[in-house]
């Protein structure tokens, strides 16, 4: 067989595992946790963050370093410009003087501001709950800037090199964080989430708020939580404890 002919057999095999049943009604993709590629995303899931300021250390940046990994962000030394899609806040209590940190993005509301003062609909909400940008229909009017109580949005001010292919930026464009949607789409974690876990953290845990017996609706359970400006009643999907 020649090397083409291997290549399209390779291709075509594997294209056919992924749908192989490994038992009635069960894929090998279901099994990860992924959504098939022409799947679109589903109301039936509502993705979201669950994190535990208490275990979130004073001076970490773990989260906001594989961020901007993760996403080709790159400081050039101008932080009130610089992209920045995730950021550590430090707390302290005026009271008991005890110390917080915590991480803060975009909060993924429900009924999120950015998408109802966009004119040209490029910040949307998906059917799960993630809320992004669309970089083609993007104007830059910056609209969603102003209208996010969060600060959680970011205007690319200059020319952009050394892309990551799953993660298309622009110059001229709003964006924002995306829960790591590329890889969500995969059934993995989102970056931030990952480093979090890998330093030994678990401050972060990421899942489905919809399904009582995920990781992130048993943490909601198990602790009290709250969400940014709740009085907003913006119903956001990243949730926090200890604060």
């Amino acid at each position: 067989m020649s090397d083409a002919g291997r290549r399209g057999f390779l291709g075509t095999a594997a294209a056919a595992l992924a749908g192989v049943a490994l038992a009635p009604g069960v894929r090998l993709i279901d099994l990860a946790g992924a959504r098939a590629p022409e799947e679109p995303a589903s109301g039936k899931v509502r993705w979201g963050l669950f994190i535990d300021t208490n275990k979130c250390a004073v001076g970490c940046n773990d989260c906001v370093k594989a961020c901007a990994i993760e996403n080709g962000l790159q400081d050039l030394g101008r932080p009130k410009t610089d992209a920045q899609w995730i950021r550590k806040i430090d707390l302290k209590d005026p009271g008991g003087g005890r110390e917080h940190s915590a991480p803060v993005m975009c909060q993924h509301c429900a009924d999120p501001p950015c998408v109802d003062v966009c004119p040209t609909g490029a910040s949307f909400k998906r059917a799960d709950g993630i809320v992004l940008v669309d970089r083609h229909t993007c104007i830059g009017c910056r609209y969603c800037v102003m209208a996010c109580p969060y600060k959680a949005r970011s205007f690319v001010h200059e020319n952009l090199s050394a892309q990551k292919p799953e993660v298309p930026r622009g110059k001229g464009c709003v964006e924002g964080c995306t829960l790591c949607v590329h890889r969500v789409d995969k059934g993995a974690t989102p970056a931030c989430v990952e480093a979090c876990g890998a330093a030994g953290h678990g401050a972060m845990v990421f899942g489905d708020l919809n399904d009582p017996a995920s990781a992130v609706a048993q943490q909601l359970k198990q602790l009290p939580s709250r969400q940014l400006r709740a009085d907003l009643r913006l119903n956001t999907g990243v949730r926090y404890s200890g604060v």
